[in-house]
Order: structure tokens, then sequence, then C-alpha cells
């Protein structure tokens, strides 16, 4: 892991001309939302692109500024175009970015399509947030975020150790055999039905069996989802230092479309149709009943000190805890994202109902997170808030 110290002494070097700090991000997942906050915010945005997937940034919402430098319109100043998302690790590459001043947002795509190792031990540009807990995201990593959630005494569903073991509605979690960003995800409620589920899938070129082999299979939680958006800042100097800005939930290829078709229906669908992939293809926002937020809290809290304890400094910034709720409002978090969310997007602009509450302005995650460089800035703590 690259040192901390050493990414402090470079972004020491941005306080010489502060005007020029951009804040970069891989176009691509949440990108849209961390230009568009960072705009409101006053910084330059630029964003990283693989070529094929550059027009929505490069035309469609390009910035135009008028001759004062004030936006006039859209949210990506400029952009860097790549073969590949991961010519970004290379060292002249790396370089340009420095030399422009450029904070760089993580976010999902930057770890897909980028190695993990090379970020943690080469990528040599101030990350806004936590570098060490990437990693943990990985569920087939040691140390992944199930490892965190049991060290913070935190609510997961319960892991099934075979398929033997099925007696009961599981998920059987494990990646899509083509989408690099998705899931082969299946649900089984017997070893019967996993076979049988799983043979199909294979064939259909949606899982492999080697991935089969590693996958979690964990008690499936009957209850919605919903993806609390939070934020923990080290720098807050007199508040509490963990808030909730929004909630999503997602919309899930071809799950919803399943549950569109009346049950007879479904019944009736030919084998490449009868089992729903979990596909993420949009999100949509949520608000909580208000007994709810004192558990979100606590989540909150226990798995910011699980981090600090166990991956100094701990969480920083954003962060997404993803939970089904049961039929007794309990909560089980079931993926953790230690950076910006998937679903952020959803509230880029317009905010949502609790940041915007809290902050008494619209207040996205992207918007959160440029107003925290500002605010860094302000108090010259610019190196605690990022790794």
């Amino acid at each position: 892991m690259i040192e901390r110290k050493e990414i402090k002494g470079i972004v020491e070097g941005y306080y010489t001309n502060t005007d020029t700090i951009k804040v970069g991000t891989i176009a691509s997942h949440s990108g849209l939302d961390i230009c568009d906050g960072a705009v409101e915010e006053e910084f330059r945005t630029l964003a990283v692109c693989q070529a094929g997937r550059e027009k929505t940034y490069s035309e469609y919402f390009r910035a135009q500024r008028d001759s004062f430098g004030r936006i006039m319109r859209g949210i990506v100043d400029e952009i860097i175009v790549f073969k590949n998302y991961n010519e970004i690790l290379l060292p002249e590459n790396q370089k340009k970015l420095v030399d422009e001043n450029v904070l760089f947002a993580p976010n999902r795509s930057f770890t897909s399509y980028c190695s993990i190792g090379e970020i943690e031990e080469d990528f040599r540009v101030p990350l806004l947030g936590s570098r060490n807990l990437l990693r943990s995201e990985e569920r087939s990593e040691q140390q992944s975020y199930y490892w965190i959630l049991e060290k913070a005494g935190l609510p997961f569903p319960e892991k099934i150790g075979s398929p033997q073991d099925i007696n009961e509605l599981v998920m059987v979690k494990l990646p899509h055999a083509v989408k690099k960003l998705e899931r082969g995800f299946f649900t089984a409620s017997s070893y019967r039905e996993y076979l049988e589920k799983s043979e199909a899938l294979i064939k259909l070129g949606v899982i492999t069996r080697e991935a089969l082999e590693n996958a979690r299979i964990e008690r499936y939680i009957v209850g919605p989802v919903f993806n609390l958006d939070m934020f923990y800042s080290p720098i807050e100097p007199e508040m509490n230092k963990l808030e909730l800005l929004g909630v999503d939930w997602r919309f899930e290829t071809s799950l919803d479309g399943h549950v569109r078709l009346p049950a007879p229906q479904q019944m009736t669908l030919p084998e490449n149709q009868l089992t729903p992939e979990y596909t993420v293809c949009g999100h949509n926002s949520a608000t909580l009943r208000e007994s709810l937020l004192e558990k979100v809290f606590e989540m909150g809290e226990k798995y910011v000190e699980a981090t600090q304890e166990h991956y100094a400094p701990g969480i920083i910034g954003p962060f997404c805890l993803q939970t089904c709720v049961d039929k007794d409002l309990n909560f089980y978090i079931y993926d953790v994202a230690p950076r910006v969310g998937g679903g952020t997007n959803v509230h880029m602009s317009v905010g949502h109902s609790y940041g915007n509450s809290l902050w008494r302005r619209p207040m996205s995650t992207g918007r959160r997170l440029a107003f925290e460089i500002r605010r860094a800035l302000e108090l010259e703590k610019l190196d605690m808030i990022v790794t």
C-alpha cells in the first residue's frame, strides 16, 4: 500500500494554487454525480473516458463556461480518452493528473477496470476516500466487507456452507460471466433447484462453473431493498461526523420484468427467460419510516468504528450500506460500497431529503464530496480527506 505520507506530500503541492484544483473520476458508474457536485462547489472537472463510451461526457454533458469561467451549461470541463480505462495507471498519465492538481474520486468502475493491486501500490494520485478499503468490496477476499461486518457486530444474511445444505430460499452470489460490473446471482430453495438453475445459467453463458464453485450462498431476506448513502467527515469540527445523505433502490433486469408478469405467465416462460438476471439498469429515490433512522445511524457508526480499528484511518467520505429489511423491521447488510455508491445519480442536482435537510441546500453525494474538499481547503486539512 502506498504510504499515506507520500500522498500527503503530493497534495501539499496543490496548495500553491488551489484555484486550479480539479475533481477527476472515471467516466462511468457515478461519474455524472461526481462532476455535477464538483461544479456546484465551483471546481473544474475531469472525466477519464474509454474510447467508444465517451460521447455522454464529451458532447452531451460537456461544460460551457462564460469568459469569467462561470458555468453556463453542462458539468464536464475536460475529458481524457483512453483505449481502455486502465491506461490511467500508466506513470505518464498519473503525472498529468498530478500536474493538473486533480483530486480523484474512486468509483466501482475504477476498481473493476483497473487492478486493485496497482491502485494500492502504484497509483500516486490523491484519492478522495479510503484507498485501503477498496479491496474489501471483493467477496473473494479473506477480509472482505463480510469480515468487517462481523468485526463490527453488524447483521448480514447467514452464509450457507454448501449447496447440499440449502433447505430454504437462498441467494447465490457470483459474478456475471460476460458483464464485468454485473452479477450472475440466482435464487434457489433446494439443492435440486440450485442444480437446475445453475446448469441452465451455465448453458446460457450467464455464469461459469469456476465462478459457481467460489460463489457465496446466503439466506434470502424477504423484504425491500434500501441502499443507504452515507458520508463520514474526519474534518467536521463540531457536529456528528456521520451523515445520511440519501436512500436509493434499484431497477434490475430481467428481475423487474418478471415481477410485472402474473404468476401463471411467469410459469410458462421458456428456459432462456425463466431465471431472471440481476443486472442493474437504473435507480430510484426512497425514504425510510422515521423510527428506522436510529437503526441506520447505529449501523453506520459501527461500520465506521470497525474500519477505524482494522483499516486505519478508516472510512473517509462517501460509503453505501446496501440493506434488506425483513418483516420484523430488522436490517441485514448484504453489500458494502466503501466509496461513492452506484445509485447516487438519483440525487444529482436535486439532492435528497436527508442531505438537503441537514445542509439546508440541495446536497447530493457528489456535491457533499466536493463540499468536503472546499471545507478541507478552508481548514487547511486537505491531507485528512485523501489517501
